[in-house]
C-alpha cells in the first residue's frame, strides 16, 4: 500500500474505486465498538472539566507576558480561534461518529500518516495536560504545610480517577459533570461576593490594580499562549463521539454550550481577578482565584474557591484520561500502532488496555516536576493539531459538499472559521517561538522521528479495507 503524498489522496481513490464498482464487496473486519451511552451533557462536562482549571491557574501568565489590557485581549482573540474551532470541529465530527477526535477526521481526509501524528498529538497533548493538573494539586496540598509530600497525592489522585475511567464513561463523566458545575459556580461566588453592581461598596478597583498594556502588540502575541489556557481541552467533546447515544444532537450541544461556559466564565475570572490583585502579584501567581478570595477577606469565599481548585484539577485530570485513551484505542484500532491497545474490556466494553497504559506515562510527566515544560508541550501539540484541523474542514468541504451527506450541524460562513483557526493558531506558535524555541524545536523533532517510526515499521501492517471501507462506504463517493 503507498501512504506518500501530501495528503493520501492516492490512497482514499484506491479504495473508493472499490466502492463504485458493483461487483466487488468490501469486507470490512468488525471493529471494536464502545458504549453508546453519553448524552449532550456528558458532552459538556468532558469539554468544560478539561478546560475549567485553565481558570483557576495559568491563565495570568498573560498579564506578566502582556499586561492587563494585553490579558483581555489574548483572553478574546483565542476565544474568536475556539469559536472557529468548535465549528469546523462540530460538523466534521457530527459525522464520523467514531473515537478519536482530530484522529478519525484525519484518517478520513488526510490519510494515514496525516492520521498517525494527529493522534499522536491528542494522546501527548492530554497525558501532559493530566500530569500538569496532579502536579498542581500536589502543589496546592503542600501550600497548606511544607511538609505534606505531594507525590502520594499526585499518585492516589490519578489511580483513582484511572479506576474511574476503567469502569466506563457514563459513570466518569457524570462525576465530571458534577464537579465542574461545583468548581463552576464558586467562581460565581466569588463574582457576587465583590458586590460588583454597587460602585460605592463594590470590592472590584480595575483602575487601581490594573496595568494597561506595557509592552503594546508584542505583548499581546506573547500573551495569547496562556490566553489558550481559557480553553485548552474543549475540542475534545469530539474523542466522545462514538459514544453519544446521537452523535448528531449531543456533539453539537455539548460542545457549543461548553464554549459558552468557559466564555463567559473566561471574561468573569479577568474581571474579578484584575480588579482584586495587583497586576504584579496577579501575573506571578499560581492560583489568582484563590488570591482573588483571599483578597475579599470572606472567609467563606476563601473555603469555597479552594474547594473549586481542586475540583477544577481533578475534573481536568479525568476527561485528559478519558481523551487520551480513546486517541490511543482508535490508534490501535485501526493498526497504526500494536493492536494489544485496541481491545475493549468484557464486561465494561472500555478501551482498558489504553487506560491502563497511559498512567504510568502520565506519571512519569508529573515526577519530572517540570510544571512549564510539560504545558509547553502540551499546547504546542494542541496548536499543531488546530492548524490541521482548519485545513481538513477544506478537504471535507471539498471531498464532501453540503448536501452530500448528512450533518448534525453545518459551520456557517464558511470558509471563514476554518481561515481564522489557521491564522489565530499560527499567530499563537509565532508567539510562543520567542519564549519556547527549544522547545517547540524539541517537539517538530519528535513527531519527525515518530513520522519515520511509523513509516518504516507500522506501515505495512494497514489494511486499507479495514481502515477506511466502512466509512466510505456510508458516505458515498467523495469529490476527489
Amino acid at each position: 500500500m503507498k501512504i506518500e503524498g501530501a495528503m493520501g489522496l492516492s490512497f482514499v481513490k484506491e479504495l473508493v474505486s472499490k466502492v463504485e464498482e458493483p461487483t466487488k464487496v468490501v469486507e470490512v473486519k468488525e471493529k471494536s465498538l464502545l458504549s453508546k451511552v453519553l448524552g449532550p451533557m456528558h458532552v459538556w462536562a468532558l469539554g468544560v472539566g478539561i478546560v475549567l482549571v485553565g481558570e483557576f491557574m495559568g491563565w495570568n501568565f498573560t498579564i506578566l507576558k502582556g499586561g492587563s489590557l494585553g490579558a483581555i485581549i489574548a483572553c478574546w482573540t483565542i476565544g474568536m480561534l475556539y469559536i472557529a474551532m468548535i465549528m469546523v470541529n462540530t460538523e466534521i465530527g457530527s459525522v464520523i461518529p467514531e473515537a478519536g477526535g482530530q484522529y478519525a477526521m484525519a484518517k478520513y481526509l488526510l490519510g494515514p500518516l496525516a492520521a498517525f501524528n494527529i493522534g499522536l498529538m491528542l494522546v501527548l497533548e492530554y497525558a501532559m495536560l493530566e500530569a500538569a493538573d496532579a502536579l498542581v494539586v500536589g502543589q496546592i496540598l503542600q501550600s497548606l504545610n511544607p511538609e505534606i509530600q505531594p507525590l502520594p497525592y499526585i499518585i492516589l489522585s490519578l489511580l483513582l480517577l484511572t479506576y474511574l475511567n476503567y469502569r466506563g464513561a457514563y459513570a466518569t463523566l457524570t462525576l465530571n459533570f458534577i464537579i465542574t458545575a461545583i468548581a463552576f459556580i464558586t467562581i460565581i461566588i466569588l463574582l457576587f461576593s465583590t458586590s460588583f453592581w454597587n460602585p460605592q461598596v463594590s470590592l472590584i478597583k480595575l483602575k487601581e490594580m490594573t496595568n494597561g498594556l506595557p509592552y503594546g502588540p508584542l505583548g499581546i502575541l506573547a500573551a495569547m499562549q496562556f490566553g489558550i489556557w481559557f480553553y485548552l481541552g474543549i475540542e475534545g467533546t469530539t474523542l466522545a463521539a462514538e459514544e453519544c447515544k446521537s452523535t448528531h444532537r449531543a456533539l453539537p450541544v455539548g460542545a457549543i454550550i461548553g464554549l459558552a461556559t468557559l466564555l463567559i466564565g473566561a471574561t468573569i475570572t479577568w474581571f474579578v481577578c484584575s480588579g482584586l490583585v495587583p497586576a504584579g502579584e496577579l501575573g506571578v501567581s499560581a492560583y489568582p482565584l484563590y488570591d482573588a478570595a483571599l483578597a475579599t477577606g470572606k472567609l467563606f469565599v476563601v473555603i469555597a474557591l479552594f474547594v473549586g481548585t481542586i475540583l477544577a484539577c481533578l475534573a481536568s485530570a479525568n476527561g485528559c484520561i478519558n481523551d487520551a485513551s480513546r486517541a490511543w484505542f482508535a490508534m490501535s484500532r485501526d493498526k497504526l500502532i500494536p493492536e494489544f491497545f485496541g481491545a475493549t474490556h468484557p464486561k465494561y466494553n472500555t478501551p482498558y488496555r489504553a487506560i491502563v497504559f497511559l498512567l504510568p506515562i502520565s506519571l512519569a510527566f508529573a515526577f519530572t516536576g517540570m510544571l512549564d515544560q510539560v504545558i509547553t508541550f502540551s499546547i504546542l501539540s494542541a496548536l499543531l493539531v488546530y492548524v490541521l484541523t482548519g485545513y481538513m474542514m477544506f478537504r471535507f468541504r471539498s471531498m464532501y459538499p453540503l448536501g452530500t451527506i448528512k450533518r448534525g450541524y453545518i459551520a456557517p460562513m464558511h470558509p471563514l472559521p476554518a481561515i481564522v483557526v489557521i491564522i489565530i493558531a499560527c499567530a499563537t506558535l509565532l508567539g510562543m517561538y520567542f519564549g519556547y524555541w527549544i522547545n517547540m524545536l524539541s517537539g517538530v523533532v519528535f513527531y519527525f522521528l515518530a513520522s519515520v517510526w511509523f513509516v518504516s515499521r507500522r506501515a505495512k501492517y494497514i489494511d486499507k479495507d479495514h481502515f477506511l471501507g466502512a466509512g466510505i462506504k456510508d458516505w458515498g463517493k467523495p469529490n476527489l
